[in-house]
């Protein structure tokens, strides 16, 4: 088992390469959806062996979490259909402790959310002191889908006063502002985008198609948004370029290897962690005296 401090180091090398903190310049296309950080698919057994150890060092992160009850941790996953954001939960969160963790996935939104504000039905999931809550989309879906199809936006109920030409500026707005509180309130959020390349996302979608025990995954409503990739990218890029901040980044995650994918995102949330320098709350003179009482108590027991 690798060493705390040399697993800490390297989820920092796998996982800041890929962390964006300030908008201002950004382009998508300086990242590629095929980087794999020199790895070919012999080092597959290696990312693999890596990916177990940071699962391991992540529960213990977790427990310390989840004892202390001080912080909250989001995790926001934002993507393309098939770009793998269920796999890498799956894989990822598997060794931590479900009653410290919970995964939303949110959908279209109800009649209910449409007569809340777009933020409601995400602040309402926000995870608990002590916790890890973790976002399968999210609001930030109200500057993609939305703005890719102007009208779900006409169909959102709001004062036409309110629907001007800086609304998206607006949310990014709204949405910076939002996680400024979040983090002033102790919950630590970390955004992950999941970069498929489009010919990725046409092998995988082909793979759904063909092999039966995954024709469930597959919508024919998936490929007409997929005629719209150049929107969504151009979205994507506008939304990481206003809202990627250094207190709540966005991690441009290589999608198309699928085993470097989670090794990148257990190390970026490892390294989030980290960074919390979380301890077991200490134990008072009080509480010590009771401890000795009680296990001479219970040491004094027959049978």
């Amino acid at each position: 088992m690798m060493k705390s401090k040399a697993l800490t180091e390297m989820a920092r090398e796998y996982s800041r390469p890929y962390r964006v903190t300030k908008g201002k310049g950004f382009r998508l296309r300086d990242f590629d959806p095929g980087d794999t950080m020199g790895l070919g698919s012999e080092d597959k057994p290696k990312a693999k062996e890596a990916l177990r150890e940071g699962v391991a060092a992540m529960a213990a992160l977790q427990e310390k979490l989840y004892a202390q009850d001080k912080w909250a941790v989001l995790l926001i996953f934002q993507a393309m259909d098939a770009a793998g954001k269920d796999g890498v939960i799956k894989h990822v969160m598997t060794g931590v402790n479900p009653q410290g963790c919970e995964v939303h996935s949110f959908k279209a939104p109800t009649s209910e959310d449409l007569d809340h504000d777009y933020l409601w039905r995400c602040t309402k999931r926000l995870p608990e002191r002590g916790r890890i809550g973790i976002f399968n989309r999210s609001y930030y879906e109200e500057t993609l889908v939305v703005r890719v199809h102007p009208e779900i936006l006409a169909g959102q109920k709001l004062p036409p006063e309110v629907v001007g030409k800086r609304i998206w500026k607006e949310r990014f707005e709204d949405i910076n502002g939002f996680e400024r509180y979040l983090g002033r309130n102790g919950v630590l959020v970390r955004k992950f985008f999941l970069n498929v390349s489009k010919d990725e996302q046409k092998r995988r979608f082909l793979d759904r198609i063909d092999d039966k025990t995954k024709n469930w995954k597959f919508s024919a409503g998936d490929v007409k948004e997929r005629g719209r990739w150049d929107d969504y990218m151009a979205a994507y890029e506008d939304m990481i370029r206003n809202t990627a901040t250094e207190e709540s980044p966005w991690y441009v995650v290589p999608a198309d290897n699928k085993w470097f994918t989670r090794v990148v995102v257990a190390a970026a949330v490892i390294d989030a962690l980290d960074s919390l320098k979380l301890e077991f709350p200490e134990v008072g003179e009080e509480q010590r005296k009771q401890l000795v009482a009680s296990r001479a108590t219970l040491a004094g027991e027959k049978g």
